[in-house]
């Protein structure tokens, strides 16, 4: 059982009782609460699920507890804990927050502004979800499932109509986050409709929209992140607690990821991996090999490096600047601009990990992810998006999932794991790798079967039978 414990008003919140039976809450800590729910979804089961897809770990020759992710053959209950802990727990809180009698602006708003930002996740895994008639109840037990499209319009449009209310009171809630500074909640709420924005952008025309956020200015500083743990039993960061507590020794560094850090002489390959043992380098195992390399132990592959206290990063600044450095190349034609939000999005994820190396050397003169401004706009947005595959690699896989699949980069190597494994020269650092045993054929899976605690419960759930569809979202 996961377990995040964060201390407010000396009371620890354990996330993962029960949430059809909640322990009752004081309405103070209703905002803590909800927060600690989102931390152990996004930090916890979408963190581990994500460090998959998005080929950052593979699970280690000598354990088994991840086989099925890894060749995608995974079942409907991959997504029931995090499901409902999400509408049990951190909705429920938050929409107790929201309609209490006694409500107060500012409340109803950082309510509003966490319930749309677990919402988009759940739209980003899922496509379709509860939403218009969700959280009644006994009233309706069985809510319809909306189309991810109409969700995202639904939650932006409660930001604005939420922010609409606010008077200048302070928050009577706790704040575990953002310290009860309400305009710091408007500035994350902004840096969230950008991410929404730019997320439908393949899809829709967002570009005015996009840039009066941008024109605005108006945005979140440092990272947004819920920073509550410490090593003890119950309080360690989530994801920590699971596979290094409780389990141990299941994930080694992915090929792809290792492969294209070497190559780029990125000093974030020692803060990420360990060296292997058997080699003292570096080694990244092929995606879904596990069974096609029997004869290899764990003392071949690098594995990750991981910390107790480590945060749950909700937004960081790096995600941020380079969605900024999109924006500018898509929508401004401001290549300067673009370059600039992209070095700046470099240095921030180095001091987000704790980095005192200089970050030029991933973009400095003559280095191969150096901006390009004579390259194509596609040239560039590559390089934004495998920069972000960077960026966010441990820090919120969740995310990079999302983007992987939205921005398109990370691409699909051409070759085979089995070609790479017989030949490494023919494979370019800086792709994906269709995993060498893997249920979907010769494709990466793009989405999640819905939950069967929902499908069980509720007659309206959808039928999901193809891990290939496409969220509403992804244009290819």
């Amino acid at each position: 059982m996961l377990v995040v414990g964060l201390v407010s008003c000396n009371d620890y919140l354990d996330v993962n009782k029960d949430p059809n039976n909640p322990e009752t809450t004081t309405n103070e800590l209703l905002i803590p609460s909800g927060q600690a729910y989102i931390a152990a979804v996004v930090g916890g089961d979408l963190h581990n699920t994500a460090c998959f897809f998005s080929q950052y770990l593979e699970q280690a020759p000598e354990a088994n507890q991840y086989n099925t992710l890894c060749e995608y053959r995974f079942s409907t209950d991959l997504f029931n804990r995090s499901y409902s802990n999400i509408y049990a727990g951190a909705l429920k809180d938050l929409e107790t927050v929201r309609f209490q009698s006694d409500k107060n602006p500012s409340d109803y708003y950082v309510a509003t502004v966490l319930r749309a930002y677990i919402l988009q996740i759940v739209v980003d895994y899922l496509d379709k979800a509860p939403y218009t008639e969700a959280l009644q109840g006994n009233k309706n037990p069985m809510p319809k499932w909306d189309n991810g499209q109409d969700i995202y319009a639904g939650i932006l449009k409660e930001l604005d109509d939420a922010e609409a209310k606010l008077d200048g009171k302070s928050l009577i809630s706790a704040d575990v986050m953002l310290g009860k500074d309400v305009s710091k909640w408007v500035k994350f709420a902004n840096a969230l409709r950008l991410k929404i924005y730019m997320r439908a952008s393949n899809v829709q025309d967002n570009s005015a929209k996009i840039k009066a956020l941008i024109d605005e200015n108006n945005f979140f500083t440092g990272d947004v992140k819920f920073d509550m743990f410490s090593n003890e039993a119950n309080k360690r960061n989530p994801w920590y607690e699971t596979n290094f507590v409780k389990l141990a020794n299941n994930h080694v560094g992915s090929y792809p990821i290792i492969s294209y850090l070497k190559e780029t002489e990125d000093p974030r390959l020692s803060i990420l991996f360990k060296k292997a043992t058997g080699s003292a380098d570096y080694v990244g195992m092929l995606p879904g090999s596990k069974t096609r390399l029997t004869a290899n132990k764990n003392s071949a592959y690098s594995f990750p490096n991981a910390s107790a206290t480590v945060p749950v990063y909700f937004y960081t600044q790096s995600e941020l600047q380079l969605f900024l450095s999109e924006a500018y190349l898509r929508f401004y034609n401001n290549d300067t601009k673009a370059k600039e939000a992209y070095e700046v999005a470099i240095r921030a994820n180095f001091t987000t990990r704790g980095m005192s190396d200089d970050p030029s050397a991933i973009y400095g003169v003559g280095k191969l992810a150096a901006w390009n401004s004579g390259a194509s706009i596609d040239g560039k947005l590559k390089l934004i998006g495998t920069q972000k595959w960077v960026a966010l690699c441990m820090v919120n896989n969740a995310e990079a999932w999302s983007e992987i699949r939205r921005m398109g980069y990370p691409g699909l190597s051409t070759s085979t794991a089995s070609d790479i494994n017989s030949n490494p020269s023919v494979y370019k650092p800086g792709e994906l790798i269709c995993p060498w045993v893997n249920s979907l054929g010769n494709k990466l899976v793009k989405i999640l079967y819905y939950p069967s605690v929902a499908t069980n419960l509720n007659n309206n759930t959808p039928d999901r039978t193809d891990l290939t569809e496409k969220v509403w979202w992804e244009k290819n």
